[in-house]
This record gives structure tokens, sequence and C-alpha cells, in this order.
């Protein structure tokens, strides 16, 4: 594909050889010559001078500076935004290809009242319950199970050994990943007065908006009563729970391990690093961003704050805070001295006016 071609796709301004041809894409390290590399992240800006490759896509402003005289020829695409440049260069190079074969595998099982959409593929020993409706184009992986009632949206991917209980809702362009569970009731026990605890029933669903993508292995349970909704173009990582009643605002993303206690509400355009974790029944505003291992133990309301901490402090306190965790021993030293101090000045003190 040549330079001038991926210049259209990107709406780019080329600075070099318009008629070169590119075979592939690679890390900015490890490209050589054909290939085709991006660079967005400051920290890697080093890797212009140095790298091999044909082609490098970056920002309207970015020069190639200096690069060795011995160095091949460096042709660049300007753009708005380097990484989503490649992004799409990265998908036009390496189409994805189906997971499954088309058709329906004999070993599947189907409810006889079960509706399946045009051009469904589904993987051996996928279960397929009463009543359920599968959209068009989608896919159910092997081992996968859709339990009564429950809906799958048009174009979606459900990857193998996945669940998804009885009467919940998945969008139209969902992905889950291997493992996820969608769907499993809610911890909610009450005490009895002899120390057992009486299990609540769970009786809501879940429901994924269009366009959710939930990593393998994470859990979203089915509300106490009505919903845990998680809305439009949310991305969740694997490992991830997602308590009952929960709600996740519109193109939220969370990174791995993260927990979300019941019935808290997160905004949209929220971003989670990994292994957070949110009390329940608190609110955090529309583009608030907490920094990974964060404790969350009360509503966060400023729009567009960024947190951190256990328990999360906004990013300045934090820094201050945490920052002063080293002079702990030393200050520790300091007050200990001037505690004996006191007692020596109050000894003498003392002293003195016991004296004749």
């Amino acid at each position: 594909m040549k330079i001038s071609e991926i210049a259209r796709l990107l709406t780019a301004t080329v600075e070099g050889d318009s008629a070169l041809e590119i075979r592939r894409v690679a890390k900015i390290e490890e490209a050589g010559e054909g290939d085709l590399t991006f660079l967005a992240n400051p920290k890697y800006a080093r890797y212009l001078a140095l790298t091999r490759a044909s082609a490098v896509i970056v920002g309207k402003t970015v020069m190639a500076e200096g690069r060795p005289p011995e160095a091949p020829p460096l042709t660049l695409l300007h753009v708005d935004d380097p990484y989503v440049g490649f992004v799409r260069m990265l998908a036009h190079f390496n189409p994805p290809q189906p997971p499954l074969p088309p058709g329906i595998h004999p070993a599947a099982f189907l409810a006889p009242s079960a509706v399946i959409g045009a051009d469904v593929r589904i993987g051996p020993f996928a279960v397929i319950g009463e009543r359920v409706r599968v959209g068009d184009r989608s896919m159910i992986g092997p081992c996968t199970v859709i339990g009564n009632d429950a809906s799958i949206g048009d174009d979606a991917v459900v990857y193998s050994n996945v669940t998804v209980r009885e009467g919940c809702i998945i969008g139209h362009r969902c992905v889950l990943q291997p493992g996820a569970v969608i769907g499993s009731d809610g911890f909610g026990f009450a005490p009895k007065a002899d120390g057992t605890y009486e299990k609540i029933p769970q009786m809501g669903i879940v429901v994924l908006e269009d366009d959710v993508e939930i990593g393998a292995n994470t859990t979203v349970d089915r509300a106490t009563l009505g919903e845990t909704r998680i809305k439009k173009g949310v991305k969740l990582d694997n490992l991830i729970q997602v308590a009952h009643n929960v709600v996740i605002g519109e193109n939220t993303v969370m990174a791995a391990q993260t927990g979300i206690s019941g019935s808290t509400r997160i905004g949209k355009n929220v971003m989670v690093a990994g292994q957070v974790g949110f009390t329940g029944h608190i609110e955090i505003a529309d583009g608030v961003k907490v920094g990974a291992q964060s404790g969350v133990h009360r509503a966060l309301t400023k729009p567009g704050a960024a947190y951190f901490g256990t328990p999360a402090y906004t990013q300045r306190e934090a820094m201050r805070i945490y920052g002063s965790f080293p002079q702990l021993p030393d200050l520790l030293a300091t007050v200990r001295s001037l505690q004996k101090r006191i007692e020596e000045l109050e000894h003498a003190q003392s002293d003195q006016s016991t004296s004749p």
C-alpha cells in the first residue's frame, strides 16, 4: 500500500516520499524497511531519530531531527491524532478474522422457542435457552450459555465459555470476552438472629447498551430489583466486578481488577485505572479520572477532576500527602526528641519548685 493511499485514508499531510510502498505496521523500536509505525507518546521521541521504519505517523508539528547520515530516508505522515491513525492502519493491514465458521454447529443446543437472526454463527456445545433472541450476524462461541428470555443484539461477538443469564439484554455490536458472566446474582444476604444469613432474591436483570465490551472473566451482577445498566460505549477490562444495581455512564473505561459495590452510579467518560475499589451507594461525576489502587469511599462530585490514593483525594492533595511519607521517620525522631526535652524541662522545673 502506497503512502499516498494511506494519506488519503488518514487525511494526513505527507513529508517525504508519497510513492513509498508499505508492507506492514510495527512498533517504532522494532520497525524496519517497508514498515509503518507511529509516535504519540513523548517518551518514545528518541526513537524517531533511530527508527529503521520507512514511514511514521506523527502529530502536526513533529519533526524528524537528529537522524544520523547513514539512516534510511524517513517519510512522516502528519495527522491530528497519531495513535488513532495508527489504530486505523493496524486494522487495515490486519483485518479481524471471524472467530467461528459460518453457520450453526451441529453440537450446539438451541431451544425450540429461540429466535435466531440471519447469518448467525454458533459454536459447538453452546446452549441457547427458551425464548432467546439472537440478532443478525452475531456470533456465539463454544460452550457459551445464553439463559432463557435473554437477548443478543446485531453484530455481537460472544466468545467461548461466556454466561448470559436469564432475562439479560445485550445490545448491538457488544463484545463479551471469554469467561465473562452477565447476570450472576448480586451479593445480597440478610443477617438472622441465629447468626446465619437469608439469601435476598435477585430479581432484576443486566442491560448492556450498544458497543459495550466486557473483558475476560469480568462479572456484572443482576439487580436486586430493576437493572444493572452498562451504558453505550463502555469498555471494561478483564477481572472486573460490577455489583447489583450499578450504573456506568457512556464511554467510561475501566482497567483490570476494579471492583464497584452495589448501587454506585458512575458518570460518562470516566477513566478508572487498575485495582480501584468503589464503595456502594455513591456517585462519580462525568469525566473523573481515578488512579491505580485507589479506594473511593465517598462521592466524587467535581466533573473532570483527577483522584488518587486510599482514601482517594484530588491528585494534587494526594501528591502532597504521599510526598510527605519519606519524611515521617525523621519527623517521628524529632517528635520523640522534643518529647524527651519537654520531660527534662518539666522535671527540672519540678525540682526548682520543691527546693527550700
